[in-house]
């Protein structure tokens, strides 16, 4: 398990244990945690999963890959070295402690 922080537009903090295996995006939504749409189920055919991650950890996470990418370019603002897609974070002891910001809207 992993705690990770999801953080709302308006700055509400919810702090959330996500069991390793599940996407960042799955706890969310498992979790009642606003603000994470996932209209596509975690496909990564949409981008109303979108978070920017918190600075220290944009170095740890997995690198994007081209599909994430080219989501990303239909994300609100998207931010070329924060935004990710939640759907594609697996969760895993080494993002114990992840913090994400949510956008000021989904798309």
């Amino acid at each position: 398990m992993a705690k990770i922080t999801y953080v709302e537009y308006g700055g509400k903090a919810h702090e959330i244990e996500v069991r390793d295996g599940l996407t960042v995006m799955e706890g969310a939504r498992d979790n009642g945690i606003p603000g994470i749409e996932a209209d596509c189920g975690g496909a990564c055919a949409c981008s109303t999963c979108h978070v920017y991650v918190d600075p220290a950890w944009v170095d740890k996470l997995p690198k994007k890959d081209a599909m994430e990418q080219d989501m990303l370019d239909f994300a609100y603002e998207p931010d070329p070295v924060r935004s990710r897609l939640t759907c594609q974070l697996k969760v895993t002891p080494a993002l114990n402690g992840l913090i994400v910001h949510m956008p000021e809207k989904q798309i």
